[in-house]
């Protein structure tokens, strides 16, 4: 059968027990951009993530179909498609880049030197908002105990900062509509900061319809 008769491609592999051990430890690239609309931070990779090298990639994982349900991308992109997010204004990075099975292994210090490099990478890349997925490790990073979900009143490096759920299936405060919800008010409110409403131009090189069409 020819590449051009609708043959599917072939199903991934799943990754074994020696595959995500291999995977502690492992580094994923930043997804970035000068001036993006909004950059998105997780915590750190999962191991599932560390072995495929793209973020989010752990099945079950929210952020890839609430980032869709959002109106931020056209489409729900695939973790391997991560590349393209720039292309709609958006970039990921995380506060520790090391893979690890779960957050919690992650050490306060660690948590501090990642929100300084964020806001190093802040002040270089000047992002309209700043995503933070995560308000347990946003309060360890920043040393705000009182952080809720929502806007914060500081900004960080001079960028608007959103304290966003985290997307991870192990989450079970939230679903997929509660978490594309708060990603969908943080484009409103940058969106009504720009301006958008009063001049037509769309801040995200995506537009989505407005809220509730």
């Amino acid at each position: 059968m020819s590449a051009s008769s609708g043959a599917q491609r072939p199903r991934p592999r799943r990754p074994s027990k020696a595959d995500l051990a291999a995977a502690h430890g492992a580094v994923i690239d930043d997804v970035l951009a000068p001036g993006l609309d909004i950059l998105f931070c997780g915590i750190n990779p999962g191991l599932y993530s560390g072995w495929t090298g793209h973020h989010f990639a752990r099945p079950g994982n929210r952020f890839w179909p609430a980032l869709h349900r959002a109106g931020l991308t056209p489409r729900q992109l695939r973790p391997e498609e991560q590349h393209l997010l720039p292309d709609w204004g958006l970039g990921i990075t995380n506060l520790v880049a090391r893979a690890t099975a779960r957050a919690d292994e992650l050490t306060p210090a660690e948590l501090r030197e990642g929100g300084a490099a964020l806001a190093a990478k802040l002040r270089d890349l000047r992002p309209r908002a700043l995503g933070v997925l995560g308000v347990t490790a946003f309060r360890h990073a920043f040393g705000d105990p009182g952080a809720q979900i929502g806007p914060r009143e500081e900004p960080i490096a001079g960028v608007p900062v959103w304290v966003l759920p985290n997307p991870s299936g192990l989450n079970a405060h939230w679903n997929t509509d509660g978490i594309a919800a708060e990603m969908r008010r943080l484009h409103d409110a940058v969106a009504a900061a720009e301006g958008t409403e009063s001049s037509g131009a769309g801040w995200v090189r995506y537009h989505p319809p407005p809220s509730g069409s």
